[in-house]
């Protein structure tokens, strides 16, 4: 008799910020090898689609994605664009972060909100019963990464802060039916050598 998780269909989404881009939003040559190794990564897997932000340096990495995924789809997806999901009221916001909020009005904190919910809509869920399983990726910004992080670990909203990802990092989330998501990894560089990898650290390292 099959097991009940036999039966499960499941939405893989391989989410990760695009490659690292100079400070007019152009995709840089080391952005362009870190996809190239993201899609090595990425190649022997069963991806269904890619989809990317509709900003220059996402849409620029997606092409270099797909040069990989040969029998993927690649679209453009609005929900993807970089946004603040959720700005915090004041006493949910960590010291830390209180000026990072200053000019934002409730009008373009309205918009993000609703761009952060039109995107959990659309991609944080399960296929419908009887469909194949479905791999798709991401490709975005660190912010919506941080926001789909949150709403899988059903966390506070105002818990998207400090949630930051590396460009190219993978991270991996899982919907199963009738089951809560599942957080596979978070992060991971592991395809990266590390001159192209983002570490949080400031340059020189840690001070004690």
């Amino acid at each position: 008799m099959p097991r009940p998780w036999s039966r499960m269909t499941t939405r893989h989404l391989y989410l990760a910020r695009h490659g690292v881009a100079d400070a007019f939003g152009e995709l840089t040559e080391p952005g362009r090898r870190q996809m190239d190794l993201f899609g090595e990564r990425l190649a022997g897997l069963p991806i269904d689609a890619v989809w990317h932000s509709p900003l220059p340096r996402a849409a620029a990495s997606a092409r270099i994605l797909g040069r990989h995924l040969p029998g993927a789809s690649v679209a453009e997806a609005a929900e993807l664009v970089d946004h603040v999901p959720y700005v915090p009221a004041p006493a949910e916001t960590p010291a830390s972060w209180a000026g990072f909020f200053d000019g934002y009005d409730d009008a373009e904190a309205a918009e993000g909100h609703r761009l952060a919910e039109a995107l959990v809509a659309r991609f944080a869920k399960v296929p419908e019963p009887g469909a194949a399983d479905v791999h798709e990726v991401l490709l975005t910004h660190a912010y919506p990464i941080a926001w789909l992080v949150r709403h899988a670990m059903d966390a506070p909203r105002s818990r998207w802060l400090g949630l930051n990802s590396g460009n190219t990092a993978l991270t991996v989330i899982e919907y199963r039916t009738g089951l809560p998501p599942t957080i596979v990894m978070f992060n991971d560089m592991s395809h990266l050598p590390p001159e192209l990898r983002w570490t949080g650290f400031p340059p020189g390292g840690v001070r004690p």
